[in-house]
């Protein structure tokens, strides 16, 4: 049996600053009542993505909402909470979602990144990023990077972009991070060591 890593999503308790995952790829968050409460939101591809993540934030205390956007895709948003304003407080610049300076991200918030929009790609595994605020992309690719995943920009910021691990180091280090497929993944979708 390996070790378990100090960074694995297995390695502490469910925290609410594990949804800054959420962040790294399309989510977004908005705050209130001059910063009292904030709310996560978050479009997603696929069905299971959005009642796996709805576990996942009711697994650290936070109530969310299932629907649907304009184009009919599955919409997963919490209501306003003050517990949700630390993330905005680090994650927000004003009205824009920014990378907090420093950030690394733990397997329990790559997990949640996974779970909003990881893919497995050609040699590869596909971490979407949000495309409306490209100036995220860099700082969260140097991230990956601070936690033994360096990783290149794939896409271009309009359409899908996302960040492009590679190598069977990598792959197997990501697996390891991420942890086991929660129940309902659909097949092939999750990190694998190759």
């Amino acid at each position: 049996m390996g070790q378990l890593s100090f960074f694995s999503a297995e390695a502490r308790p469910a925290r609410v600053a594990d949804l800054a995952g959420l962040l790294c790829g399309p989510g977004r968050i908005t705050t209130f009542g001059r910063g009292t409460a904030a709310r996560l939101s978050v479009v997603v591809s696929e069905t299971w993505r959005a009642r796996t993540l709805a576990e996942v934030c009711a697994e650290r205390g936070v109530d969310v909402e299932l629907g649907r956007d304009e184009a009919g895709q599955p919409l997963l948003r919490t209501p306003f909470r003050a517990d949700l304003t630390q993330l905005a407080a680090c994650w927000l610049h004003g009205e824009v979602k920014s990378v907090p300076n420093g950030f690394i991200p733990d397997g329990s918030a790559l997990r949640v990144w996974v779970l909003v929009s990881g893919a497995p790609a050609a040699g590869g595994y596909l971490l979407g990023l949000d495309p409306c605020v490209p100036e995220t992309h860099g700082p969260l690719a140097s991230s990956l990077g601070r936690v033994g995943l360096p990783a290149r920009t794939v896409g271009s910021p309009g359409s899908q972009p996302a960040l492009r691990i590679a190598g069977r180091r990598r792959l197997m280090r990501l697996a390891e991070l991420v942890g086991p497929a929660p129940e309902g993944v659909a097949g092939g979708a999750w990190p694998f060591s190759p």
